[in-house]
């Protein structure tokens, strides 16, 4: 039976850079976001800036499961997609939920806030996404099935460190071209185009700089002066970051 490898994750947490080295593999087959379609069209129904919505994508929770299913039938399946997209569906379908590899991918929420703001300012509590990140990862381990977190800024200090443990502790093996991204952008990408400009135009994944954290405190600070429920969202998501840094994979 063929893995179906499962990166949750949250907006702006470097998530389409992790799918750009799962793709750059060249083993797995791959999926971008395929629960969004659930989510948006159904759940939400809220216009999602910059979705360009693929006709003949599976809209319902069972349809798109399915889908992943059936592509595992060939070859192995990754995908990325944001926890609160299944939540509380896959809570119900433990048949799915222990077919799946879980990831879990978290980022410090100041960050991935100010970065979601430019580019949605009108984005809800929820959709900052570490509670229901947190939410998931209890219920996949509660269930007794393993999940492994890791975090963006230690893939960023150290990638193919990182990706090594991640994959060892998932069942791939090491490869050097997953780290090549000479490539053309996934076409998958194009429904959401605006939002991974920089995952399809770089050659890489960028260590950050040490002061980076220290200029986006200072910007987050000016543009909460401006938006200041920007803090109560930061507020409510942060004890989840915490409690999922714990876990994590240690640099």
């Amino acid at each position: 039976m063929n893995k179906i490898i499962a990166l949750w994750s949250h907006p702006r947490s470097m998530s389409t850079a992790m799918e750009r080295v799962m793709r750059e593999r060249g083993d797995l087959t791959c999926a971008h976001e395929p629960f969004m379609y659930y989510y948006y069209l159904n759940v939400l129904e809220k216009p999602f800036p910059g979705f360009d919505a693929q006709s003949d994508h599976p809209t319902t929770y069972a349809g798109i499961r399915d889908m992943l299913i059936g592509m595992a039938e060939e070859n192995p399946v990754f995908f990325k997609d944001m926890a609160y997209y299944v939540l509380p569906e896959i809570t119900k379908d433990p048949a799915f939920m222990e077919r799946v590899t879980h990831c879990f991918l978290i980022r410090h929420p100041l960050a991935s806030i100010l970065s979601y703001h430019k580019l949605d300012p009108q984005m809800s509590c929820q959709e900052i996404g570490l509670e229901d990140e947190w939410k998931l990862y209890q219920a996949v381990t509660e269930a007794g099935h393993d999940a492994v977190v890791i975090e963006a800024e230690t893939v960023r200090a150290d990638t193919r460190g990182t990706m090594a443990r991640l994959w060892e502790r998932i069942g791939l093996e090491f490869r050097e071209e997953a780290f090549d991204w000479n490539k053309k952008a996934p076409e998958d990408w194009e429904q959401v185009s605006s939002w991974h400009e920089h995952a399809s135009t770089s050659s890489g994944i960028r260590a950050a700089d040490a002061e980076e954290m220290l200029r986006k405190e200072a910007e987050f600070e000016a543009l909460a002066e401006e938006a200041p429920h920007l803090r109560d969202y930061l507020r409510h998501h942060l004890p989840f970051y915490e409690r999922l840094s714990q876990v994590a994979l240690l640099p």
